[in-house]
């Protein structure tokens, strides 16, 4: 006997036959509610360990440096550590939140802690005394130089016709 719930992991009901399920509007609303609630986050798939939230990073570059940014609203600067170990950027932080309210009639005392990694490989060694790392209103910057060797393998191409 075919089941009349939607599958919540094979979604094929989206796409291919069963398209009028009663369930299927409600399963695109909360899949969407979802994306709008975790959007510039990710979980991660680390091999062994169970996910952690991640923030989005941007990462742009320059003629002299490759600049990220990462916005982490609600987290302390004193929670946040920024490494470098040959040509990998890891950027760490831990969100503790705790908030306690008595009245008369009750007493409620809520936890959340959390914490994420992100590590960024770059395209050559990282220079640790010349790496700067700036965290204001929520967002942390960190701008890795590019070291000589590194600008001058760049070399621009000239194109021709036909």
């Amino acid at each position: 006997m075919a089941t009349r719930l939607p599958s919540l992991w094979g979604r094929s009901w989206l796409t291919g036959e069963g398209r009028d399920e009663p369930f299927a509007a409600i399963h695109r609303d909360i899949d969407r509610m979802l994306d709008d609630f975790t959007r510039g986050w990710r979980l991660p798939a680390v091999a062994g360990r169970a996910p952690m939230l991640a923030p989005a990073v941007d990462v742009s570059e320059t003629e002299d440096a490759i600049e990220v940014s990462a916005e982490l609203p609600g987290i302390a600067e004193k929670d946040i550590e920024v490494e470098v170990a040959g040509n990998t950027l890891t950027i760490k932080g831990e969100k503790k939140e705790e908030k306690e309210e008595k009245k008369k009639d009750y007493h409620l005392v809520e936890r959340s802690f959390g914490s994420f990694q992100r590590t960024l490989p770059m395209p050559f060694d990282i220079d640790p005394d010349r790496i700067k790392a700036n965290f204001a209103d929520g967002v942390l910057t960190v701008s890795v130089p590019k070291p000589a060797a590194a600008k001058e393998k760049v070399k621009k191409i000239k194109l021709t016709r036909g």
